[in-house]
């Protein structure tokens, strides 16, 4: 097949939630109706020995969370499809941030009890300031909770984009009857069950058969009328709409009894645009060109804790990779050749021989490959977007053991170099190291992973800082008196990027009054070379 074709075929995306909404319980699901895997792991049987496909990290499988982006990759429908899997926590916000740049849409997943939560607005400004498309799967109909109408007007007043249903439940919790699929005119029954697989359910063709009110009562009745209201009210669907994320098709079903799920994978491929153009500093490259290029969105440490390894996930945004062909890292100008290039299945891994544009590859290597590389087959490339935020919280850390400083040392450089947490080496000499998060539980997984994969034992203490500012000067000599003069509160993050970190928002008016000359910026870009203003 020609790169064009292959590229039409793949679709990326990502699922993002509220934690406990469901999500990696639908990925689960979308995995085993696709075919991929042939039974799912339960996300809440946490002393089982089966766990969610995409949650690999020990932690996850103890408290029964995704702290971690999986990538998965499946065929169905004669389409590659390529799933990450986002964690949920706003912990981790900065890490669902970076993979929302290496994708062409989203799937929201909401908790139809819950509503629109403050963790998937937070996601949704994100996907609405890329433009990223949205198909939205309301999830846990099984359960007593809000009106459908009540959760689209809902949805719309969040997302700003109008909401067109392609199904429609029939009741909820124990009255919960099925699933009008609009798309087909055909009614999906609802049995409860997580080992059923697509094929299973009982398909009602004929919606105005009278048996219909009798089998399920007023809720098929109350399901027919908010149809014919939705459809005189709502517009109509509009695939172009959905890809300049105007409208998001919006489903119902119950993803851990398998109900619903089908009509979500369908959607994705139907819906789901395939790979885009990405934008560069240079140039805008386009996806069918002959030309290798793709960028690392993710550094994952220790995925196989036997071999220590750190996986380069790059999304492939131009040409055809081949296994063994020659690379170009553009941030040091170095040549590699990798030939053990893998996609994933969870913590299964396949040897990759081929790729295209939207897939997503993993390059196992030792710090050769950063957050932001991009790889080329020569051409200097610099894709853009890829962020890292201050912190909003920090703490020292220090060694129990004085013999293991070390390998403290190395585990937190490699664990900064992943993006799971921000590490700063202060200017003082004889500093302990700092760390910077977005959310508290990120201390926790580092501590317990740098005791798991490191076998440091590590002492987390309050710091004194309470905000971090990299910082920027055009006149050096106004920088070099600027960092002599505040020697005390700088610090180098792990690309030797500069920051000011700050004991009050008060303090830091008053350094940049005191300095006019210096720019302080709240986010950076990878590399470290690019600010925000």
């Amino acid at each position: 097949m020609s790169i064009a074709t292959e590229v039409k075929r793949r679709r990326t995306f990502a699922i993002i939630s509220h934690p406990d909404a469901g999500k990696t319980t639908l990925t689960e699901k979308l995995l085993l109706f696709a075919g991929a895997i042939q039974i799912a792991g339960s996300v809440k049987a946490r002393k089982a020995s089966r766990h969610a496909s995409s949650d690999w990290m020990e932690i996850e499988k103890q408290r029964g969370i995704s702290v971690a982006s999986s990538v998965m990759q499946m065929e169905y429908r004669d389409c590659v499809i390529n799933l990450l899997d986002t964690p949920g926590h706003q912990d981790f916000s900065e890490d669902t941030y970076r993979v929302l740049t290496a994708v062409d849409a989203a799937l929201m997943v909401l908790d139809a009890a819950n509503g629109v939560e403050p963790q998937t607005i937070r996601l949704l400004q994100v996907c609405r300031a890329r433009n990223t498309p949205i198909i939205t799967f309301v999830n846990k109909f099984d359960r007593e909770v809000q009106e459908p109408l009540e959760l689209l007007s809902e949805i719309e007043s969040h997302l700003g984009m109008d909401t067109v249903p392609l199904a429609w439940p029939v009741g909820m919790g124990r009255h919960f009857g099925g699933v009008l699929d609009l798309r087909k005119q055909h009614m999906r029954v609802f049995q409860s069950g997580q080992e059923r697989r697509a094929g299973d359910d009982e398909i009602l063709t004929d919606l105005k058969a009278p048996e219909l009110n009798q089998r399920f009562g007023d809720a098929y009745a109350k399901a027919q009328d908010e149809v014919e209201l939705m459809e005189a009210a709502a517009p109509p669907f509009d695939h172009q709409a959905f890809l300049l994320g105007k409208q998001t098709p919006v489903f119902f079903g119950s993803a851990i009894n398998n109900f619903g799920v089908q009509e979500v994978l369908d959607a994705l491929v139907d819906f789901a645009p395939p790979p885009g153009p990405r934008t560069a500093l240079e140039r805008e490259v386009q996806p069918e060109e002959p030309k290798f290029s793709g960028v690392v969105f993710k550094i994952q440490a220790n995925m196989d804790p036997a071999h220590r390894d750190r996986v380069a996930f790059i999304r492939v945004a131009s040409g055809h990779f081949e296994r063994g062909m020659r690379l170009k890292v553009v941030r040091t100008g170095k040549e590699i050749r990798p030939n053990n290039v893998v996609s994933f299945l969870s913590q299964r891994r396949d040897i990759v021989e081929e790729a295209y544009a939207g897939d997503i590859i993993g390059i196992p290597n030792h710090g050769v490959l950063h957050l932001g590389d991009v790889l080329t087959e020569g051409e200097s490339l610099h894709f853009t977007g890829l962020p890292f935020f201050a912190p909003e919280l920090f703490q020292a850390v220090e060694v129990k053991d004085p013999l293991r400083i070390k390998q403290l040392r190395t585990g937190l450089t490699q664990l900064g170099e992943e993006g799971a947490i921000q590490v700063f080496r202060p200017e003082a000499a004889g500093g302990a190291l700092l760390l910077g998060a977005i959310g508290q539980l990120q201390f926790e997984v580092v501590a317990q992973r740098l005791k798991t994969e490191y076998g440091v034992d590590a002492r987390m203490m309050p710091s004194r800082y309470t905000l971090a500012r990299w910082f920027t000067c055009d006149d050096p000599k106004a920088l070099r008196k600027f960092t002599d003069a505040n020697a005390a509160n700088i610090a180098y993050d792990v690309v030797e990027a500069p920051a000011f970190l700050a004991t009050s928002s008060a303090q830091l008016r008053v350094v940049q009054e005191l300095y006019p000359a210096i720019r302080f910026h709240a986010m950076r870009e990878h590399g470290g070379q690019v600010f925000d203003t």
